[in-house]
C-alpha cells in the first residue's frame, strides 16, 4: 500500500485547508519542491498536488510549481488536480512529467469528458470522487450532488481510468481518523484501485487501511498530520508498505 504526502499549493505556498474552506487554511511552506524533497527523502513512492487556486478558478494558477516539483523528482510518480477542465491542461502537465492527471468537478458535472480523455490519455486519467454521506461533493466541495458515490464510480471504471481517490470530506483536515468502513465498501464495488485520503490521522489509520487493503485500496493521501507531527511520515510509510 502506498503512502502519498499531499502538497496543496496556494499562491504558489505549500497550505493545509481545513474542510475545504480556501478562508482557513494553514501556510506550511513558502517552498514546495523542498517540502517535496523532504517527503521523497523519506520515502515516498509517489507524491499528490492539489492546485487550490485552480480547483476555485478552474484552470491552472501553480503550474509552474507543479512542473518544478515533477522536473526535480522525475523517479517519483506526481500526480495532480485541481482545475483540470480541459485536454489541453492535460496534456500540458503529462509534457511537464506529470504522471497521473485527477478529474474532479468536471468528471461530475460532465461525465462524458472523463470518458473522451482516458481514451486520449490511456494510464494517465484518475477520477476524485469527494464525499458526504455517500453523495459526491463538487465546486471545491461547497455543494453536493444528488449522484452516489459508488454509482459514479462504477460508471468511470467502465470508461476506463486508472484509479479512483476517495475523500470523505467530513473528515479531511480534521484529525478525526479516515472512515475506513466506507472506503473499503466503495473499494469493494469496483475492480480498479482505490487511494483513500481525508481524516488520517496516526499509525492506527494506517493500520486500519491495511487491514482492509485486499478489498482493493491501493494507497492513502496524507496531508495535516505529516505537517504537524501527528504521523511520522517515513515510519508510516514502512507500515503501509507491508500491507498487500
Amino acid at each position: 500500500m502506498l503512502l502519498i504526502p499531499a502538497i496543496d499549493l496556494k499562491e504558489g505556498k505549500c497550505v493545509r485547508l481545513r474542510q475545504g474552506r480556501m478562508d482557513d487554511n494553514t501556510v506550511f511552506s513558502d517552498d514546495p519542491v523542498a517540502m517535496a524533497g523532504k517527503w521523497v527523502e523519506a520515502g515516498a513512492r509517489r507524491i499528490h498536488l492539489v492546485d487550490l487556486d485552480g480547483a476555485f478558478a478552474g484552470k491552472p494558477k501553480n503550474a509552474g510549481v507543479i512542473k518544478a516539483i515533477a522536473e526535480a523528482f522525475p523517479d517519483v510518480p506526481v500526480q495532480i488536480g485541481g482545475g483540470i477542465r480541459d485536454e489541453d491542461t492535460i496534456q500540458g502537465y503529462l509534457d511537464a512529467g506529470v504522471q497521473y492527471v485527477i478529474i474532479g468537478t468536471k468528471a461530475v458535472s460532465e461525465p462524458h469528458f472523463v470518458a473522451d480523455v482516458a481514451v486520449e490519455f490511456p494510464g494517465h486519467i484518475i477520477v476524485g470522487l469527494d464525499a458526504k454521506d455517500g453523495k459526491v461533493a463538487i465546486d471545491g466541495w461547497s455543494k453536493l450532488s444528488r449522484h452516489d458515490v459508488i454509482d459514479m464510480a462504477q460508471k468511470f471504471e467502465d470508461q476506463g481510468v486508472e484509479a479512483i481517490i476517495y475523500t470523505d470530506i467530513s473528515r479531511d483536515g480534521m484529525m478525526e481518523g479516515v472512515n475506513v468502513e466506507a472506503t473499503a465498501k466503495l473499494a469493494g464495488s469496483i475492480h480498479i484501485p482505490v487511494i483513500a485520503s481525508g481524516g488520517i490521522t496516526n499509525l492506527d489509520d494506517i493500520r486500519a487501511l491495511g487491514a482492509v487493503a485486499d478489498e482493493g485500496i491501493m494507497g492513502a493521501i496524507t496531508g495535516r498530520a505529516i505537517y504537524e507531527g501527528t504521523l511520522d511520515f517515513a515510519e508510516a510509510e514502512k507500515l503501509a508498505e507491508s500491507f498487500a
